[in-house]
């Protein structure tokens, strides 16, 4: 039986690439297919496969502009030829659940999110600001939301991180989906014995994430935020940043225990399709038995994670303290309650938030 596996770019180790390491373990004679590679920036389990790669791999600056040729991406994963294979593992955030395999071979397909920037969250990533983004992107985001419906039913079987995406790919692509927790190492990020003074993000530096809404409030504060992540929207950040904020770019695993451990807090403003990030830094989780197989502990750094209302992991407890508003100045608020009476030391369970989205994550 020949296994085929599928991602949708390999430009960096995130929640998506974790989930992919471990489908790599799995099937270990794969071959993977994927719109754009920059070699060395996953991890040796996913670079040790063979490698395909489509005709974007080949346009100027795709290594780091990629994202601009979205409008090309549904043809370029069509492209690729799947007829030798028995079995198809696609591992989708954007376009890798379209491919076209065999009308007998089985494709199942684990959908991190319907695309963002098509869907649900696409006036954060093209605001209205000019003629471009008001009459050209509208045109070329519903062909994209044509085509993503129409290819998700190419799909035989799908699978999804948490009932919160679930329910999205429900909504956009009238299909069930199958929630299979993703893996999270929390056995590797210990906690550590002293805590440093500065407060921690790690996160994919995109819109959705709400890391402007972060630096704006600890520029207010001038209390020290590391913030650990690579994306588009870099240089915009660091602009914004004051001189309490560090953007640090991504860093090892190693390096990551240790800004984990010695945190007096992780900020974690995002609404999440999943949220592996609360595990791995400590929040205490509670886990489903269908989803305590997926991971390989239960606990990480133990450190606190201030958050925002209805945007946490399905998959964590109570500890935290969600807010509902997405203003810096209600943030601000909100940090400043916590530093007067010393939550982000031991913060205690304040609330009971369900999960993400009023309901229930993931790169």
């Amino acid at each position: 039986m020949r296994v085929a596996l599928v991602h949708d770019w390999l430009t960096g180790m995130r929640g998506g690439e974790k989930c992919l390491e471990v489908f790599c373990e799995l099937f270990s004679e794969a071959d993977l297919f994927t719109l754009v590679h920059v070699p060395g920036s996953v991890s040796p389990t996913i670079e040790r496969h063979r490698l395909c790669t489509s005709l974007i791999q080949r346009l100027p600056g795709s290594a780091r502009h990629y994202r601009w040729y979205l409008p090309l991406m549904p043809m370029a994963i069509e492209a690729f030829d799947l007829s030798a294979y028995d079995v198809v593992l696609s591992s989708s955030h954007c376009v890798a659940k379209g491919v076209i395999s065999r009308p007998d071979a089985l494709h199942v397909a684990y959908v991190h999110t319907p695309m963002r920037y098509a869907w649900d969250l696409w006036p954060q990533y093209f605001p209205a600001t000019g003629p471009m983004s008001r009459y050209v992107v509208p045109l070329v985001l519903n062909y994209l939301r044509m085509w993503d419906t129409a290819s998700a039913q190419r799909v035989d079987h799908f699978l999804t991180n948490s009932q919160f995406v679930a329910r999205r790919i429900a909504k956009y692509y009238r299909r069930r989906a199958t929630v299979v927790p993703p893996p999270v190492d929390t056995a590797f990020f210990t906690p550590g014995s002293e805590r440093g003074d500065y407060y921690l993000m790690v996160t994919a530096l995109v819109p959705y994430k709400g890391i402007d809404l972060a630096i704006q409030a600890f520029n207010d504060l001038r209390r020290p935020l590391k913030i650990i992540g690579s994306g588009p929207l870099a240089a915009r950040l660091k602009a914004l940043a004051g001189p309490s904020i560090e953007l640090l770019g991504w860093r090892s695993n190693d390096e990551l225990r240790q800004y984990y451990a010695a945190c007096r807090a992780v900020i974690f403003p995002a609404q999440e399709d999943f949220g592996i990030v609360p595990l791995e830094s400590g929040w205490e989780a509670h886990l489903k038995p269908s989803s305590q197989r997926m991971t390989r502990d239960s606990l990480g750094c133990n450190a606190p994670v201030p958050t925002e209302q209805r945007l946490l992991p399905e998959s964590c407890s109570q500890r935290g303290r969600p807010r509902r508003s997405r203003k810096p100045c209600i943030f601000s608020r909100h940090m400043r309650r916590c530093f007067a009476r010393q939550h982000c030391a031991a913060m205690p369970c304040s609330s009971t938030v369900n999960g993400l989205n009023n309901g229930s994550s993931s790169s």
